[in-house]
């Protein structure tokens, strides 16, 4: 039974559909999967799991140690989102960083150019004013 209970949770946890919440200081922990009309609910402090369809919810009461490596399989996945969450974010930084980049690096050329266009200038007319 437990293998079975832990391969549905797996196979939950790998689809992208499949939202994480947690309540560690209640240490509740739920995945929800509203495409597949499923729900798992996790109470680490009594060793039980809720799973939950359209029609019919059943709590049972684990072994700790069952319990233990189904959260450890949540908890690895749902810091293996956030991990995707926080590259993308940082890659996104990266991106606008360079664009900044390169636009003040453009407006520094620009301003370098209307400078000497404006000392060529004054150059031109304090030649002619000799």
């Amino acid at each position: 039974m437990e293998s079975h209970i832990y391969g549905i949770i797996t196979e939950l946890l790998k689809l992208s559909a499949t939202d994480i919440n947690c309540d560690e200081l209640g240490g509740k922990y739920y995945l929800s999967n509203e495409e597949q009309h499923f729900r798992v609910t996790i109470f680490s402090n009594d060793y039980v799991i809720r799973l939950t369809n359209t029609r019919d919810s059943v709590a049972e009461k684990y072994d700790k140690v069952f319990v233990d490596d189904v959260l450890r399989a949540v908890k690895e996945e749902k810091h293996h989102r956030m991990e995707q969450v926080c590259d993308s974010i940082t890659t996104s930084i990266e991106k606008m960083a360079e664009r900044l980049h390169n636009t003040l690096i453009e407006s520094n050329d620009h301003e370098k150019h209307t400078i000497k266009l404006m000392e060529t200038a004054k150059y031109n007319e304090d030649k002619k004013a000799n």
